[in-house]
């Protein structure tokens, strides 16, 4: 099974037949469960922020405060900042659920320790990433409110131009904007203008969802986990990519070009002499053993000039070469490719080779019924995500072949991330850095 489709709402939105997919009604889905979470949170925050606004009008038109109010407000703000990062934990633990409803990739949680479900309290006022979910808290609860309310306002208005040729019979006149209307005729160029409007705030309600979305992904997943490397290091470490590169080049071209046309010539040289060979001769039985091992080790060399740069990948690209490897999987797979630029050479293969050890691992010890597989790009990474159904539990510390796929993916200043709890489901993420 292959599937081209968008994986998160903002790609979504960039293609034409948005308004006619499911997209904009997990937009809507996404939205209408935002709904009771922001209005709680509002709610908490306009507890705080109305007497704080009262004191700070009454402060700048010089009238007397009351102490009592004072007392409240300072109360109230140093509570809701002590609470916070204990409140903005479950918020950010069902928000990340969430956002699967319109952006179908993992997101990262990297400052938990692995096996808590919560981290430590001291964790919770320590840690960087715990400041950054009850900002996103704050967001949700303030600024969500006030975009979702303009946009229902919006959506009101233009329903309202809609009716109004029915509102007119049943009242002497209906206020219409800037204009006031008497009569259903000269309400209806404004219903059907209002008519014309909804796909337009169909697809601007989307991107105020996708927007939301991009933010809870930036605040929720936290900083970049990868380790800053000295200068001359990434650039010994480029030199010796750049040469591995240079030598399995050579070793594919003299393979191919040299030492396989000499194997297929004497294959046919041994196919020729036992023709002339009589089939009684002493010599007939060790020239046939011959003539099939020469056989062999021509599929043999065969695989291994395959090995050094796959022909499938040669030929259909890394999405295309993906969709082989899922083809020829024992169980279901499914490959969701989004690559909307080239990809490098050296990038292609590693990923490629990632891929297949990964469909291989998952088939050996996974015990997995179904699997996916998705291509797409961030930025400058390319990053492939297989996740499978199995029993979970996976450790490279117990050889499952993730030692050897995390040591060929720092070799092109790669990184993997395994995500295994035990009962599954398994998600292995690796991110390429895609040079020009």
């Amino acid at each position: 099974m292959t599937s081209n489709a968008p994986l998160h709402l903002p790609a979504a939105l960039r293609q034409r037949r948005y308004l006619l997919s499911w997209w904009p009604l997990r937009a809507l889905a996404y939205a209408v469960t935002t709904v009771p979470i922001a209005g709680v949170l509002a709610f908490g925050l306009l507890v705080v922020v109305a007497p704080s606004v009262a004191v700070v009008n009454a402060a700048r038109q010089g009238r007397p405060i009351e102490l009592p109010i004072v007392v409240f407000v300072t109360v109230a703000g140093l509570v809701m900042l002590a609470v916070a990062p204990l409140v903005s934990a479950p918020v950010a633990a069902v928000e990340r659920w969430r956002l699967g409803v319109v952006d179908q990739r993992p997101l990262p949680n990297r400052w938990l320790v692995p096996g808590q479900l919560l981290p430590s309290l001291a964790a919770r006022y320590s840690s960087a990433a715990a400041w950054r979910e009850v900002a996103y808290t704050f967001w949700l609860g303030g600024v969500v409110p006030v975009a979702y309310w303009m946009c229902t306002l919006l959506a009101l208005i233009d329903g309202m131009l809609i009716a109004s040729p029915w509102l007119v019979r049943d009242a002497n006149d209906v206020i219409v904007l800037w204009t006031t209307v008497e009569t259903p005729r000269e309400a209806v160029p404004y219903a059907i203008g209002a008519l014309l409007l909804v796909p337009v705030l169909w697809y601007l309600f989307g991107l105020l969802v996708a927007g939301q979305a991009v933010v809870a992904r930036w605040l929720l997943g936290g900083p970049p986990a990868d380790p800053t490397a000295l200068r001359e290091v990434t650039r010994s470490r480029a030199r010796l990519v750049d040469a591995y590169e240079t030598e399995r080049r050579r070793i594919e071209r003299d393979v191919h070009d040299g030492a396989q046309p000499r194997l297929t010539s004497l294959t046919v040289q041994l196919g020729l002499a036992r023709l002339d060979v009589p089939a009684d001769s002493p010599a007939a039985g060790p020239l046939a053993v011959a003539h099939e091992q020469a056989k062999d080790l021509m599929v043999t060399l065969r695989q291994i000039v395959q090995g050094i740069r796959p022909q499938n990948l040669a030929e259909l690209g890394l999405a295309g070469a993906a969709r082989e490897l899922a083809g020829e999987a024992t169980i279901p797979v499914v490959v969701r490719a989004d690559l909307t630029r080239p990809v490098p050479e050296l990038v292609e293969t590693t990923a490629y080779f990632v891929l297949s050890e990964s469909l291989n691992n998952v088939a050996r010890h996974a015990g997995a019924t179904r699997a996916e597989v998705r291509l797409s790009q961030t930025g400058q990474h390319l990053v492939l995500e297989v996740e499978d159904d199995g029993r979970g539990g996976a450790d490279p510390a117990r050889g499952s072949g993730l030692t050897g796929l995390a040591d060929r993916v720092a070799a092109v200043d790669g990184r993997l991330l395994l995500a295994s709890p035990t009962g599954g489901p398994t998600l292995v993420r690796v991110e390429l850095p895609c040079r020009p």
